[in-house]
This record gives structure tokens, sequence and C-alpha cells, in this order.
């Protein structure tokens, strides 16, 4: 045998054993649990680990309870309230107008105890465009925790047809929203019971209250629903014993694209394009075009997206959804069908698209592949698709509990053996804490039977739910041999953690859909299906369209050589913000001023060296807080006090916000985001620790005992790195230090960061220098931690209080769903100090920082004008809402957009409580001015910290030191600009 032929068969041999393996575990059953908790009462409840006025609580006391069937209607008009709560006419209907912050009660006569749903017709008026939220009570009170803020969809359409910028790609309509009656039941945002709530209501009077938490609100009905079962598809059918119809009905196809959708629930379900598959209609490689409707934004249980059709007779009709779910493997996206308004039958209670790379056509069809058939009148009817958890729904809420009570566990073993036990003591932790023993196996079984029911559900084990399995297996670990409880609690910590991420992103429900077809009985509907033909010949001419086509631009492209003066704007955040930037200039600044602007994405290091070519742009938007004036020093950046309106212009702003880009009576920059800090903390935790919120810093030490011995913490920005990274490392450590709560401290104590005149620093003062020492003290004496992962600690309640950027509630609120209701943010902690007329009271000082929006200085006038236009469009209120609102809407609401404009500010998707809290804030923050030479002061106060920290030298002393060569920096850069010394 020649060596050729040996090694052909060793490589074939391989070959086979390899597939081999790979069908042995294709084929390999999947493991089932059952067994485990097969014998145990899941439903119980370990005293202190159970979560109280959870709604699965209240269905649960509420089990012998009589559903009565008929409806009981509220009398509108007959009510007492508080608040602006008022008789009002709107859309042709008479109603109750109910604003943001107001009560109203009715008193509801009901002929049979028992449970009901709360059925509404609202209308929501222009106001800030985002959802209204109410909160219930019955008979006085709260019935469960998520009854409070439960939210109500406005709608919203496009505001005229699409366009078609000069490079031939269509540019998607602005979203407007549409005004008009609704009706909706009270029910669960996250989607976990997929069901409209149950409130139990008493025989004879009762009272029902609906308090406004968020946005206005015009009520024209409000009954008391029984419970009613939605009709299966015989039932359905049996009730509609119409006419087959014509043969025209029966051949009867409409194809209704999916970007057409005439109605959606948010604003960010709007109309997008896909050049990834040769099957999407229409298609193109070589422009954009606007070709299926939903995405990333399409996630959140109860969206909905809604089309209008028309049917030529009355008869039976088709549905066939072209979709694709290719987002989340091993998991299906879920949604609801509702036929002008309503669920036909149950079946369509949930329809589940299953994963795909690629477009997959489906017919609405039984479990047999039997097409459903629905009776439509001739005319105008519309179709729309709800997202929902269906079926997945009561698993995730589930695990959200689960993760409630693995946090439970968690915290009370951390009280006794700290967050870093030692792994050679023996802290007899199953005879201590024998509860703790058995919550642990109870939630061992609860976690095994998660997995059996998403594995029963899905047909798979994916692996988000594979976390559910580690963690339980862990547990098994513990109960066997309570001394790994120890050795493991960090990964502990960390499973949990995984697991509520893991719960977040089963819930995303991601779908979208081409078009949609409507079609007789008898209709042929043609199923695109890409094979490798068309996906390899589509592959080539994407290939051949990239030497031609340029895709990073955006929108329209102007010759800037031409007789127009073109602004040329550059963006250095990212391209979403980009391409969301200048679909605004083309169907807003642009058509309204004339002036033509190109927008060009780049990277921020980019700036500094075009500019000294002479080859940078003429306005730059998200520039660091510290650029415009070191710009000007240099000549390069225009001074806006110059322009006609700047007053104006700057009155939406807070001093505060611009004090870093003045310059000897000149200001540099428009504030475009900022960002301070407020206080996060748990109410739960304090509420268990028996302790209030903090007002100033001295009631914050004398809480620091009790939250210390029971061995949790509290956070404060460092200077140590930052804080708040989820990964706190070196290299953060060294280079973003957090000197926030410094200069917060420094400016709450009387002091300041610089001299009048800017030529020399005032840390060394004797404010200064008490809010240096007293800040690191905080550290040194009182053990505060300097590098940790405030979001990872607060939703495990190790860390019950934390000051971090308010930005922090965005990803609180996505990320850590186990603990809503359970935290909240206020303002930070003060410092009393007495006024000129001896009143005490409480400085609540707070530095404030952000980006601004610079013009780099030019020769020429006409094209200087035409950048301050534009810089005047972009700070103005309505545009930086609607900027706000679209890349919210594009990329979560982890994103929301940090406006520094209060009045855009106060539009965006904060709730009316969260408003005020911030505006208070925001009122009490200081800027810190730029100085030549100023870079050094940061760096310099930075080094001072960790070397109190770290050598534990006196703070006196080395601030001292450290602000003689902050001093000899300014005075050095000051000579160099030709800037008067002392």
């Amino acid at each position: 045998m020649n060596k050729t032929l040996k090694k052909v068969l060793i490589v074939v041999g391989i070959l086979a054993v390899i597939v081999c393996i790979c069908i042995g575990l294709s084929s390999r059953k999947i493991e089932d649990f059952s067994a485990k908790y097969a014998d145990a009462d899941l439903t119980e409840e370990i005293e202190g680990m159970e979560r109280v006025g959870a709604y699965t609580g209240y269905i649960n006391e509420h089990a012998k309870d009589a559903y009565p069937q008929e409806n009981v209607e509220v009398s509108l008009f007959d009510y007492q309230s508080t608040g602006e709560v008022h008789k009002e006419s709107v859309a042709s209907r008479d109603g109750v107008f109910t604003g943001t912050g107001s009560e109203i009660t009715w008193n509801v006569n009901v002929p049979t105890a028992g449970m009901y749903q709360i059925d509404i017709d609202y209308y929501i008026p222009e106001s800030r465009g985002v959802p209204a939220e109410r909160t219930v009570l019955v008979n006085g009170e709260i019935p469960f925790e998520d009854a409070r803020n439960i939210s109500f969809t406005r709608m919203w359409m496009d505001g005229g047809e699409k366009k078609i910028d000069n490079q031939g790609n269509e540019i998607r309509p602005r979203q407007v929203e549409y005004f008009d009656w609704q009706s909706a039941f009270f029910r669960d945002d996250m989607g976990f019971v997929a069901e409209p709530y149950v409130f139990y209501f008493e025989k004879g009077d009762n009272t029902l209250t609906f308090v406004a938490d968020n946005e206005p609100m015009v009520l024209s009905r409000v009954e008391l629903c029984g419970v009613k079962e939605t009709p299966s598809y015989e039932q359905y059918i049996a009730s509609n014993q119409g006419s087959e119809g014509t043969e025209a009905a029966k051949t009867y196809l409409e194809v209704v694209q999916g970007e057409d959708s005439t109605l959606r629930s948010e604003s960010s379900l709007y109309a997008k394009y896909d050049r990834s598959s040769p099957t999407t209609v229409p298609n193109s490689v070589t422009t954009t075009v606007l070709n299926y409707v939903g995405g990333e934004a399409w996630r959140a249980s109860g969206q909905w997206i809604e089309w209008n059709f028309e049917v030529p007779e009355d008869g039976y009709y088709n549905i066939t959804v072209k979709a694709r779910q290719n987002y989340a493997r091993g998991s299906v996206s879920n949604r609801s069908v509702l036929i002008d308004g309503k669920i036909p039958f149950k079946e369509l209670e949930e329809i589940s698209f299953a994963y795909s790379n690629d477009w997959d056509s489906m017919t609405l069809s039984d479990a047999e592949g039997n097409p459903y058939k629905f009776y439509l009148t001739k005319g105008t009817h519309n179709v729309r698709l709800e997202a929902t958890l269906g079926g997945m729904g009561a698993i995730l809420e589930e695990m959200e509990d689960s993760t409630y009570r693995l946090n439970q566990i968690y915290r009370r073993i951390l009280v006794y053996t700290g967050a870093r036990p030692d792994v050679y003591r023996d802290y007899h932790i199953d005879t201590t804490y024998p509860e703790i023993m058995r919550a642990m196996d109870l939630e061992a079984k609860r976690l095994y039977k998660i997995v059996d029911d998403m594995v029963a559900y899905s047909g798979q084990k994916a692996d988000n739910i594979a976390t559910a399995q580690t963690i339980a297996q862990q547990l098994e670990r513990f109960i066997e041999k309570p001394q790994k409880i120890t050795t493991e609690f960090v990964t502990f910590k960390d499973n949990i953690t995984a697991l509520g991420t893991a719960s977040l992103k089963m819930s995303e429900t991601k779908l979208d859909v081409d078009y949609l077809v409507i079609s007789g009985t008898d209709a042929k509907v043609k199923k695109d299906k890409a094979n490798f033909f068309t996906k390899a010949g589509h592959e080539v001419k994407s290939f051949i369209a990239s030497f031609f086509v340029d895709y990073n631009s955006v929108g329209d492209v102007y010759d800037e050589n031409s007789s127009d003066k073109v602004v040329k704007v550059w963006v250095l955040t990212g391209r979403d913000q980009g391409t969301i930037l200048k679909s605004m200039v083309d169907d807003d600044f642009t058509p309204n001023s004339g002036v033509k602007v190109n927008v060009e994405i780049v990277d921020p290091g980019a700036l500094l060296n075009a500019v000294l070519a002479g080859r940078g742009p003429n306005v730059v938007l998200s520039v660091g807080a510290d650029q415009p004036v070191n710009y000007a020093l240099r000549g390069a950046a225009e001074d806006i006090t110059q322009f006609d309106g700047w007053e104006e212009v700057l009155s939406h702003y807070s001093e505060s916000s611009y004090e870093q880009y003045r310059l000897d009576g000149h200001i540099y920059g428009i504030p475009e985001t900022q960002g301070f800090n407020v206080m996060f903390y748990r109410k739960d935790v304090l509420e268990e620790l028996e302790l209030e919120t903090p007002q100033t810093w001295k009631e914050l030490i004398e809480m620091l005992p009790t939250i210390q011995g029971n061995n949790l913490s509290i956070g404060i920005p460092t200077a140590a790195g930052s804080s708040g990274a989820a990964a706190a490392s070196t290299s953060i450590m060294s280079n973003v230090p957090d000197l926030s709560m410094y200069f917060s401290l420094l400016y709450q104590y009387g002091g300041d960061m610089y001299n009048e005149a800017g030529t020399k620093t005032t840390v060394n003062t004797e404010a200064g220098v008490k809010a240096f020492d007293d800040y690191v003290r905080y550290f040194n004496d009182y053990g505060i931690p300097t590098i940790y992962d405030f979001v990872s600690r607060f939703r495990a309640g190790e860390m019950p209080i934390g000051v971090a950027p308010y930005s922090t509630y965005n990803t609180l609120m996505v990320s850590a769903p186990e603990i809503r209701g359970l935290w909240d943010f206020t303002l930070i902690p003060g410092t009393e100090r007495v006024d000129a007329n001896g009143k005490k009271y409480i400085d609540r000082s707070d530095f404030i920082t952000g980006t601004a929006t610079m013009m780099i200085a030019t020769e020429d006038e006409e094209l200087r004008q035409n950048s301050w236009e534009f810089m005047k469009w972009w700070a103005n209120a309505d545009t930086q809402v609607r900027f706000g609102r679209e890349i919210e809407a594009l990329l979560g609401s982890s994103a929301r957009y940090a406006t520094a404009n209060r009045d855009a500010f106060e539009n965006l998707s904060w709730s009316a409580d969260d408003i005020k809290v911030l505006s208070e804030q925001w009122d009490n923050t200081v800027g810190i001015r730029e100085v030549p030479g100023g870079y050094f002061t940061g760096r310099h106060i930075s080094n001072a910290i960790r070397k109190v920290i770290n050598d534990k030298v006196d703070s006196r002393e080395t601030i001292i030191d450290y602000s003689i060569l902050i001093d000899e920096e300014i005075k050095k850069k000051r000579i160099e600009f030709g800037m008067p010394v002392e």
C-alpha cells in the first residue's frame, strides 16, 4: 500500500469517526429530570425566602374563589378624584380625562364575589409620546406588586411616503403618532402572564381606583369582565357558516408587504432593509430598499404591528406570513394573531416561529397542516401580529422568581460568611442555617423542573436554559457537601447573575416579517425559498457591488466642491446615530433651511489629524467635554457667542452643562449629552435592616456599621477606576478614574477647582483639603470598596446603596427584572451648610459632564453661518426629542439618550416621578471650567487619591504637593498661549 493511499484512508477513517460521534450526539436522548422533583411540593415557601406581593401568590390566595361570567360596567362619570380629572369629549366620544399624577375612584356594586378582569376603552392625547401607565387599587389597596405601573400603548404610523435620496436609496418616512380610541385589559407588561390580570372583588360595594403614574389618558369605558374562554377553531367555524364565496374569492390573492404596515405600537417598529437574503422582497444589493419590518426592536411582549388589506367579497380566506427568526437558536418567537382587533379563535393566541437562518413562508394552519379558514366580509380588514411569550411566559416567570429566591439565599449566607469566605474554615452552615439548606434543596428541584418544562416546550435544550441546570447541580453539591458552599460561593453568585441574564434573553421574542399573503382557499401561494444556487448568485452580486457602492455614505451626498456651501458634519459615536441624524437632516433640516449637509461617521481619533491637515469637518458632534476649549486655545474652534440667537439656544440648557466650554467670556460648544450621579437604593434591603434613605453623608456614615455588620457594602465612584464596570481590571483602573464624587464633595464643602482667573488650582485651600481628606477616608477608614461591579452587587442585594450615573437606571430596568419594584433612586447625599442668614440647608452639589457639539474654525463666512444654522437646529428641543426616541427605539431602553437639553429631556421616556428627581438633582449640578493645562488636574488628583489609599500617607500633605504640580503645568500652558499669569 503506497503512502498516499494510506494517508487517504486515515483521513477517511477520521472523518467517519467524527460523523459517527456527531450522529451519536444528535440522536442522544435529552436528559429528563422529573425523578428529582416528582414527589416534592414545589409551591412550598421557606420563611424569609418567599417573594411577597407577587401575582402568583395573589392567585394562590384566591384559588378557591369563583370566576363569575357576567360583566359589571362601572358608572364612568360617578367618581371621586384628586388631581387633574374632568369630563372631556374627544374623537366623537364622551370620556373622563385623567392627568398625570391624578387619582380617580369609582364605587362599583358587584353582584357576585369573585375574580374579574378589568377592560377599558382609552385615548391617549398628544403629550410626551411614551406609553401611559396606571396603578390599580381595589378597595384602597394594591392587590399585588405587578398592579403598579401597568402600561398602555400608543399608536404610530408613517408620516408620509418613503423618499429616495440622490444615491438611489430609500429613506423611511418619519414616524408620527396616530390618535384614536383603543381597548385593552390590564395585563402583565413583561408578558410572563399571558392572560389579562384578574382582580378579586367582594359581593356588594367595592372601590376601584386608577392612579395615573405616567401620561394623561381619557377613559370612555371601564368594565369588570368575567373571564371567558376564547372559542376553539371548531367553534369559530361552526359560528361562521357563511358561503365559500365565488370563484373570484376562492382564487383571490393579495400580497401585503411587511414594510407597508398601517399602525404599530411603537415608533421603533418602522420599515427596515435587508441585503443578506436573495429572497427578501423587494431586493437590491446596490441600494437601500425598505423590504421588511420587525427586527431587533420587535422583541418585547405586547408590541404589535398591524396591516390593512381588502377582500373582494364575503367568504373564507387563508393567511400566510413570510417571516424569519434567526435571533435565538433553540428557541421560538411567538405572535398572537388578531383580525379586526380580536383573536378569532384560541389557536391563534400563540403562533410559533422556529429558529431558521432564512425566510420561511408559514400558512396559518392546525397541527396536521390544514390551513385555517378565516371568514371575512367584503371590504377592508386588518390583521395584527402581537408579540407574546405564550407558554414560555409561565416558565420565565418561574425563572425570575427563582433568581429572586437564589439572591435571597446568597444574601443570607453572605451576612454570615462575607463576600469571600475563608475556604479553610468550616462555617457549619447546614447546622447554623438549616432553613437555607431546605431552601437550596427545594430550589434545585424547581430549577430541574424549569429545565424540563423549557425542553418540552421548545423541543431542545438551548444554551440559555443550561444555566438553570448548572445552578441546580451546584445546589445539589451544596446539600451533599455543605463545605463546598464556601469554596464555590463566588461562582454561585456569578451563576445567579447568569441565570438572570439568561431569563432576560429568553424573554426577547424577535421576528422579521417580509410580507403577508391573503388568499382564497383555492389560491396557490408561492413560497420563496433560497437554494444553494440563488444564495451563491446573491453573494457574487453583493461582492461585485461592493467595489462600486459606498455603503458608508448616509442619505443625500452632495459635492463639496460645488457652488453650494455644504456643511460637513462628523459623528464620533456610531453608524446607528449617524444614520438617524442624516435621515432627520434630509427630511427636516435641509428642506426647511435650504442648507445642504453631508454626514460622515468618523473615529474620534481622526479629528485632530484632520483639523491639522485642513481636511476636518465644519461641525463635529459628541466631542469630549475638554475638547472645545483645547481646540479654541489653538484657534481651531469657533466662539458661538458671535452668532445671532446664541442666548436663546443656551436658554434651554443648565449653565452647569456648558461651564466646561467657557473660556475668558467666550463659549466654544453647545452641550449635547450630559451625565451626573444619583443615589440608587434597595427598598427591600433597607427595610430589612430598618434603615431610612440617607439624606447626608453624615447619615450614610452612621448607617455603615449596620450595613457592614451584615457583610453588605455601599458604593461610591472612585479614582481606582470605573467602579460601575462589569469587569474591573488593571487597564480600567489606570485609564478611567472616576473623580465625580470627589468633585461633588469639593463643591458641597464650598470649594472650587480653580481661582476666578483660572491661573491656579484651589484644591489646596481648607475646603479643598477637607473634601479630599473626607473622600479618601471613605475608603481607608470606612472600608468602602474601590473596585466593584455595582449592577451585579446591587441586583444581588449585596450593595443596597450606591452612587452612580443616572443612566444606570436604564441598565437596571433592562438587566434586572427580578428586582423591579424593589429599588429606586433619589438625590445624592449632601452636606449640611449654613447660609448667609444662619439657616441650615443641605448642599447636594453634583458634578456634571458630557459631550458637546463644536464648530471648527473657518474663514468662509457663509459656511460659518450655515454651520450655525445646523447647530441651532440640532440643539432644538424637538430635534433632540426625535433623535432620542429613535435611538432608544433602535438600540433599546438601555441606550436612552442623555440629552443635555432640559426641555427635550422631559419629553423622553422617563416617568413623571423619575423626571422630578432627576430635575431636582440637575438643578444642583456644577460644571468645572476647562483651563489651559487642565488635563493635569484630574490626572494628579487621581494620583493623589491612589497614593493615599495605597500607601496610607498623610492626605493634607499629599494634595498640597500635587497641587503644586498642577499649578506649574497651568502656568506653563498659559505662557505658551500668551495668557497672563500671576
